[in-house]
């Protein structure tokens, strides 16, 4: 408690006038000019600074033709960037509290949300809302609903199945996604001129998401229908980013939602292979907790609907009010 005491001391005498004067300062490089933007004599300001530098315990700045800062006058700025940029921050999401609007928004997706129509909704969303932030996190569904009852998620964008049926959820169906097989540039066949099939690939090196995910359970029903059960993966990952690096590095074979397929494939970054039927994954849908709704979420949704890939999906279990 005597360290935390010592370390708060020197700070008790700084405000906010402080800080943002040693940057505009530190932004004019003399004190004449700087005395000049915050309409103050030159006296003045050098009384200013001395006084700052007592408080600080340490010269801040070498004076000269312009002022350079020292070691601790460059901690300085960057506790005053720190600190003005946290108040500034705190100030808007104040002011949008005071308003009835939510300052951030949380969404968790899983990968076929994140190529299904997230990045176009954000963009929409913050066009309507720009004082608001959202923070968009990706991660199993089961881990990402788990949010929803702490309110570290305001929404979640996974796939329709029994674990969004709960009393305190709501829902709306965005489309309907299936499971693609796909390569990446380091597989052989990547330059392959000729349509690539299942039986093309069945032997190679394959990576799939781990057991339980919904996107394996799929595949491995695919596979028992192929009479290719025998097939196990050399790698599993839940990442995008490590499948992605996997597929560009290496000679794999990857499996994935369809949504995300053709996305990666749209940069040149995945080919799919065709099947003889399709690999369904399910209807991605967007998911709330009832409790928890706000006007600014139910904007937010209002956004997925319109940005959705394809068709949203007739089915909607909406919450009152909305």
């Amino acid at each position: 408690m005597i360290e935390r005491s010592e370390g708060l001391s020197w700070a008790r005498g700084i405000k906010v006038r402080h800080l943002e004067s040693f940057l505009v300062l530190d932004e004019a490089g003399t004190l004449t000019e700087a005395a000049a933007r915050l309409h103050m004599t030159q006296s003045a300001m050098s009384h200013w600074l001395a006084e700052l530098e007592r408080v600080a315990g340490t010269p801040l700045v070498v004076r000269g033709r312009k002022v350079q800062l020292t070691p601790a006058g460059h901690l300085l700025k960057r506790l005053a960037i720190t600190v003005l940029g946290d108040i500034v921050r705190t100030g808007r999401e104040m002011h949008a509290v005071a308003a009835g609007r939510v300052p951030r928004l949380n969404v968790g997706s899983v990968w076929a949300g994140i190529a299904g129509g997230l990045p176009e909704a954000v963009t929409a969303f913050q066009q309507r809302h720009a004082d608001v932030a959202v923070s968009i996190h990706d991660g199993l569904f089961d881990d990402l609903l788990k949010g929803l009852d702490t309110r570290a998620m305001d929404a979640v964008i996974g796939v329709l199945d029994a674990r969004a049926h709960q009393p305190q959820l709501a829902h709306h169906v965005l489309f309907d996604d299936q499971v693609s097989i796909v390569i990446g540039q380091g597989s052989k066949h990547w330059k392959s001129n000729q349509p690539l099939g299942f039986a093309d690939v069945l032997r190679e090196q394959w990576v799939m998401p781990p057991l339980g995910t919904l996107t394996r359970i799929q595949m491995d029903a695919y596979l028992i229908e192929q009479q290719a059960s025998w097939l196990v993966p050399k790698a599993e990952t839940a990442s995008l980013a490590m499948m992605q690096a996997l597929l560009h590095k290496g000679d794999y074979v990857g499996v994935c939602a369809e949504s995300m397929a053709d996305y990666m494939a749209s940069l040149g970054l995945f080919r799919k292979i065709a099947t003889d039927s399709n690999i369904r994954f399910g209807p991605i849908t967007v998911v709330w907790n009832r409790e928890h709704v706000s006007a600014t979420l139910m904007d937010f949704i209002d956004c997925l609907k319109a940005h959705a890939r394809g068709l949203p999906a007739a089915h909607v279990q909406e919450a009152p009010g909305a």
